[in-house]
C-alpha cells in the first residue's frame, strides 16, 4: 500500500498543477498588444473570480442584431487595488469597453478600461494604444 501510495500521490500532484497551468495562458498568445477596440454594450454577467476577472455583455449592431461578446480582465486581487469589487458591474449596466481583441477575430478582447454610460470608469489591462483615427 506504502508503494502505491508512493506513486499515486506526485500523480495527483502533477495532474492538478498541469490543469491550473492549462487554464492561465499568455496575454500576448490570445489578444493584439498593439490593437485596440471599443465596443458598447449592456453587461449580462460578470464574475469576480480568480484567475481572470470575466464580464459577458450583449452588443447591438446597427441592423438591431444581438452579438455576446465577453472580455477578460486582471484577477481579484489586483482588481481591488484598482477600485473593483465584486458588484461593479451589474446585469443591465450600459457600458463601453476599450480593450485589446482577440487574435483570432471572435468576440473576445481583454479589458483595457469600462466607461459607465454616467462616465464612470473602471481600469483593467494597462492602456490601450489609441483607437485608430485617435492622435497618440
Amino acid at each position: 500500500m506504502h508503494c502505491i501510495r508512493k506513486f499515486v500521490t506526485p500523480l495527483l500532484l502533477g495532474v492538478t498543477l498541469a490543469g491550473g497551468a492549462q487554464a492561465h495562458h499568455s496575454f500576448a498568445v490570445h489578444f493584439e498588444s498593439q490593437a485596440n477596440k471599443e465596443v458598447k454594450g449592456v453587461v449580462t454577467d460578470f464574475r469576480f473570480a480568480n484567475p481572470h476577472g470575466m464580464l459577458t455583455f450583449d452588443v447591438k449592431d446597427a441592423n438591431g442584431n444581438t452579438t455576446q461578446w465577453r472580455a477578460e480582465t486582471n484577477s481579484p486581487n489586483i482588481l481591488r487595488r484598482r477600485g473593483w469589487s465584486r458588484d461593479s458591474l451589474q446585469p443591465g449596466d450600459e457600458i463601453t469597453v476599450l480593450g485589446f481583441p482577440s487574435r483570432d477575430g471572435t468576440p473576445f478582447m481583454r479589458i483595457s478600461k469600462v466607461t459607465f454610460a454616467d462616465g464612470r470608469e473602471l481600469i483593467g489591462q494597462g492602456s490601450a494604444p489609441p483607437a485608430q483615427g485617435e492622435a497618440d
